[in-house]
């Protein structure tokens, strides 16, 4: 058992005997509002090397060093699914990014629809929010935060065997629509507030990829219907069976 408590996503190479080097943000964040000191242990992941104990060898206002000492857990990825939504308001999509990273979604799409009622995003900072909710749940990934893009031109770039979960709350049961689909990549789409406009619902229900399905008989708003589907699939196809 590890006796570290704080964890932290690095992008540096991680192996027994390895330095990491720290940045300020990362020193500052360790050392002036964690308050830890030389010889203290720290959890720290990267995305491809699973996740490290590793100590203190030097501290400072603007950088330090780390060493890791061992292995603590394997790599996980997550299942390949995407989760496709459209932006509504800031703390709403914050809500949503970071879920998503928690409940296993590999990569995170916002897209710009008819009906959206953002017309831009801050990527970095929801691509921060995604890596400190994989810091806080004891993930080992962290999922990619793409730039805001037209959701038409997503889906005439889209893969031929990603299957798409949309939700519509006129249509028929997820559960039961997945419960019967084969192995395969997915990807959620959860519309904007106002819905999908009826030439996006034709070019969606004309796309052979596409599953539409109900998440109940109430109409749940866009961060809800996020939770909701991404539990659904997790529970039915993913890796919570």
């Amino acid at each position: 058992m590890s006796d570290a408590k704080i964890r932290l996503y690095v992008e540096h190479p991680l192996a027994h005997g390895q330095a990491v080097p720290l940045n300020a943000d990362q020193a500052h964040y360790l050392f002036s509002v964690m308050r830890l000191a030389t010889g203290d242990a720290v959890l720290l992941f990267n995305g491809r090397d699973g996740e490290w104990r590793a100590t203190v060898q030097q501290s400072g206002k603007r950088g330090g060093l780390l060493s890791c000492s061992d292995q603590t857990k394997p790599l996980h990825l997550p299942p390949d699914l995407w989760l496709v939504f459209a932006p509504i308001k800031k703390a709403r999509t914050d809500f949503i990014v970071e879920k998503a990273a928690e409940l296993g979604a590999s990569r995170i799409i916002p897209v710009q629809t008819r009906h959206t009622n953002s017309d831009r995003i801050r990527q970095d900072r929801l691509q921060a929010h995604a890596t400190e909710a994989a810091e806080q749940c004891g993930g080992t990934y962290v999922p990619e935060v793409a730039d805001l893009q037209p959701l038409d031109r997503l889906l005439g770039q889209w893969p031929a065997d990603r299957r798409i979960l949309w939700c519509d709350e006129t249509l028929t049961s997820a559960r039961s629509a997945l419960a019967t689909s084969p192995p395969a990549p997915w990807a959620i789409l959860i519309g904007p507030e106002g819905g999908f406009s009826a030439d996006e619902q034709k070019r969606l229900r004309a796309m052979p990829q596409v599953t539409p399905v109900s998440l109940g008989p109430r109409i749940l708003r866009a961060d809800t219907a996020a939770v909701a589907a991404l539990t659904l699939w997790q529970s039915t196809l993913g890796d919570w069976r």
